[in-house]
């Protein structure tokens, strides 16, 4: 009898492993629906790209080939490349619809965008109109199930063959995005097919498992795109909202990954994190939505949940920037296999039963939208209407936006908006409003009356009071902040009256020369793209000062402390060269240089002055790998070599400890625990500080750089309290509600450090993560910013961390030998698009060495 229930045993597990690991005999009709015929001439995945789907990991120049290939042989498919990616990887945008809605399609597109058009909605027969839906996929390159599901999903709608798939097509514009970041995919793919083995190892230890630091997730510079919707700062992001709103499908999906042990999730999430801006009705068409995916998943007896994780609050994703469209986004979360087989609590799993969950529920979202159509498409009409002509209190209310001393933010900060389709104006006129000047040719006004309504909102409305206190992500976002930007709301007619020509393009200021003949060149630093000017002429040999006094020139101009300084005499180059490099790199970097006539000024500091220093060329490395944030380093990178052409030296944490540093002189840490760091490495960090680097931390880096005992840095302790009773099932949730996951907090800055160089206000807002505070140093120069007694601009916070934060300081500057250390509690280059505190950072490069701490 044991004997018997050993072997029953045996064989049980045998069978489980067997059948949970046939991907390797999980061929197309594993994964496609039972009794469908499909069209020959149609060329299968495998015999493109020359695997089946599962058995490897396809790479995005495998998947590109099968989708053109498609493309060439179905009358029903079209591929087109809609924009590319750092690494020039094609972003594709394939459409699949019937034959003859391919005839007429610019004709569909043009009428289903009516429906966001209240003048001409209701005159739309949305019976006979199709309905678009859109197929997001893998938007995180490590989240693989997506992608290679995509591949037969399209095979399935472009060979399937009977009356049903003619019926859906007839009715449905179908959009497949295969890849919505393509270099994450093919990091990751080449990964984990590198390390598969003839004989799969399910075992999570295994190296296949465990990708090298940053991982796949991430696109070329490690942004997670799929925070990159609202921002817009990425060519993927770019290249996909300009095709989102050539559509505005009706719905949107987003197909991801998650945990290894978990099973699967689809939308809704948890309902009181909702956004507000987001209306219920939406929420209900998500529930019959998900009605389809449970019967889908139902019929193939797997696990799901719903409604218990993940938000619809931050509209920087794909699956909730849809639902300030008239859309519904529908999030996917499949547990992940993270290779191609793989031990979980609930049983090996396979890679290829991963994709079937997603490419199952890709075709109950079709069936879904297809028979919804036209709720969904009078839900888009209706979500547009109410944005406009049922919103009377917005008819005669705008917003005006400006940067009065730097014309290049408010020009970036209009391009982001007309990415999203915003009606953006020029101001009739210069005009001061709320003691605030907006000049016309640096300013934005933005009318509430337009279809856009709520996501204008969305992007710059303050909230500082929630329904939840938990988070997926950030609590806010909000752009005149980011942009370091004044922002007034205009309550009245007076909207209408300032509503000057309509812009429809932005370009960049052209730089220029201002002046004839110079004794010096000045450049105002406040210019947001000065310092790749700057770096541009250091490389080339010129001696270049700093202005630490203000001072005014004969012809009136007048140049805060910061400002740069061309001496033309003392450089080695003659004159005209020296003119010619200046015209050149003020035209590539849009920055205004002013021509001097003579050293001595009319006020202020004379040109030969000890108050000007000289600037040294930044060699800069920074810290990267096991141990440190990848966003952050990848932040740090993008800002110096896309928008400064700065280079930058990326050192591994593995090799620190035996190579020479002394040929940096600044050397950058982004968050971290850097843990991997061995004695002899920090050593060596902290010798070559002494010897005269500049070294700039932030957020948990500060630990290492307090540990390492080089600054006056001391992190104040958590404060709990012990004596609150909480429940053993909210737990969870009190810990949450002590989490920063992102919000904007006010810091009172001192003008005439070096820090604050280029700043003309005496506050500056900054973006802020985690629970990292600062007790204020010994010394209270060496804290020349901090967060003001009531800091908090917009977002969440607990009332613990509000007095944590209040009037504690934002950085430590302390010198250490002959060098500096520069350590700040925040990220000043969060997600690229805080563009207003990028000055910080980069003025601890260029003038980190300069501050005094006596």
């Amino acid at each position: 009898m044991n004997n018997y229930f050993i072997r029953a045993s045996f064989l049980y597990l045998f069978l489980l492993v067997f059948i949970s690991g046939t991907w390797a005999q999980a061929d197309l009709f594993y994964y496609l629906p039972e009794d469908i015929t499909y069209k020959e001439n149609i060329p299968t995945p495998k015999s493109i790209i020359g695997h089946e789907i599962g058995e490897w990991h396809v790479t995005h120049d495998k998947l590109t080939y099968y989708y053109y290939n498609l493309g060439e042989a179905s009358e029903r498919v079209k591929v087109e490349k809609i924009g590319q990616t750092y690494e020039y990887r094609p972003l594709l945008n394939v459409i699949i619809t019937s034959e003859e809605n391919h005839k007429k399609l610019d004709q569909i597109r043009r009428e289903h965008l009516k429906l966001s058009d209240p003048e001409v909605s209701d005159k739309l027969d949305i019976k006979n109109m199709p309905v678009v839906i859109r197929l997001g996929y893998s938007i995180h390159g490590n989240e693989p199930s997506g992608a290679n599901a995509s591949l037969l999903v399209a095979y399935h709608l472009a060979a399937a063959q009977g009356a049903a798939i003619e019926e859906i097509l007839d009715n449905c514009i179908i959009l497949i995005d295969p890849s919505l970041n393509p270099d994450g995919m093919q990091r990751f793919s080449t990964w984990v097919n590198e390390h598969k083995s003839k004989n799969l190892t399910p075992d999570p230890n295994n190296r296949e498992f465990n990708e090298a630091w940053p991982g796949g997730r991430t696109n070329h510079y490690w942004f997670d795109l799929n925070r990159d919707w609202l921002l817009a700062q990425h060519p993927e992001s770019i290249g996909r909202l300009k095709l989102f709103h050539d559509w505005r499908p009706n719905v949107q999906t987003d197909h991801h990954e998650m945990g290894s042990e978990a099973t699967f999730f689809f939308q809704p999430g948890v309902p009181a994190r909702k956004h507000p801006l987001i209306p219920d009705l939406n929420v209900t068409l998500t529930e019959r939505i998900g009605e389809f995916h449970a019967r889908a998943l139902d019929k193939y007896k797997r696990l799901y949940y719903t409604k218990e994780s993940f938000d619809d609050f931050f509209f920087g994703k794909g699956s909730t920037y849809p639902d300030l469209h008239g859309g519904i986004g529908i999030l996917f979360e499949q547990a992940s296999v993270r290779g191609h087989l793989r031990e979980t609590r609930n049983g090996i799993r396979s890679f290829p039963f991963a994709i079937k969950n997603q490419f199952i529920t890709s075709l109950s979202t079709i069936d879904a939208a297809h028979n919804l159509k036209e709720d969904l498409m009078n839900y888009q009409r209706i979500f547009y209407k109410n944005a406009t002509v049922n919103n009377k209190s917005d008819e005669n209310r705008a917003l005006i936006v400006g940067t009065k001393h730097d014309p290049a933010r408010a020009i970036l900060l209009g391009q982001v908006l007309l990415r999203h389709n915003i009606e953006i104006y020029k101001p009739s006129r210069d005009i001061e409003l709320d003691s605030k000047m907006f000049f016309a040719d640096k300013s934005i006004v933005i009318p509430l009356n337009q279809a856009q309504n709520k996501l204008v909102k969305a992007i710059f409305e303050r909230r500082t009071t929630f329904q939840d206190s938990l988070f997926y992500d950030v609590s806010t976002w909000n752009f005149d902040l980011s942009y370091n930007a004044e922002l007034v709301w205009i309550e009245n007619k007076n909207s209408i009256n300032i509503l000057g020509e309509q812009i429809t393009n932005l370009e960049l200021p052209k730089g220029e020369i201002v002046g004839d003949e110079a004794y010096a060149y000045a450049i105002d630093w406040n210019q947001y793209f000065a310092p790749g000017l700057v770096y541009g002429l250091l490389k080339k040999g010129l001696i270049l000062k700093v202005a630490t006094e203000p001072f005014t020139s004969n012809s009136g101009e007048r140049f805060e402390r910061g400002s740069i300084l061309i001496p033309v005499g003392i450089q080695k180059m003659g004159e005209d060269a020296v003119f010619e490099l200046l015209e050149k790199y003020s035209s590539t970097y849009h920055v205004k240089v002013f021509s001097l006539e003579s050293g001595l000024s009319s006020a202020g500091i004379d040109l030969g002055s000890n108050n000007f220093k000289h600037i040294r060329k930044p060699n800069i490395a920074m810290l990267i790998d096991k141990g440190v944030s990848g966003n952050e380093a990848g932040e740090v990178w993008h800002l110096l070599d896309q928008r400064y052409d700065m280079p930058v030296t990326m050192i591994s944490t593995g090799i620190i400890d035996h190579i020479k540093l002394d040929r940096y002189n600044v050397l950058i840490l982004p968050g971290g625990s850097y843990s991997s760091l061995n004695s002899t490495a920090q050593e060596r960090i902290k010798n070559w500080v002494k010897n005269g680097g500049a070294l700039i931390a932030w957020r948990d880096a500060l630990r290492l750089i307090s540990k390492l005992q080089i600054a006056d840095v001391k992190i104040k302790k958590t404060v709990k309290d012990t004596t609150k009773v909480i429940s053993y099932a909210d737990r969870s949730k009190a810990r949450g509600a002590q989490v920063i996951g992102g919000a904007i907090f006010n810091m009172e800055i001192d003008r005439t450090h070096p820090l604050a160089y280029g700043y003309y206000q005496n506050s500056l807002p900054v973006f802020k993560r985690g629970t990292l505070f600062l007790e204020p140093a010994k010394r209270t120069i060496s804290n020349p910013f901090k967060y003001s007694k009531n800091p908090l601009l917009s977002g969440y916070v607990s009332d613990e961390n509000l007095k944590q934060i209040s009037g504690s300081p934002a950085v430590s500057v302390s010198t250490f030998g002959e060098g500096k250390v520069i350590a700040f509690t925040d990220n000043h280059n969060f997600r690229a698009f805080w563009y207003g505190t990028n000055r910080l950072f980069i003025n601890s490069i260029f003038f980190g060495d300069k501050i005094s701490t006596r």
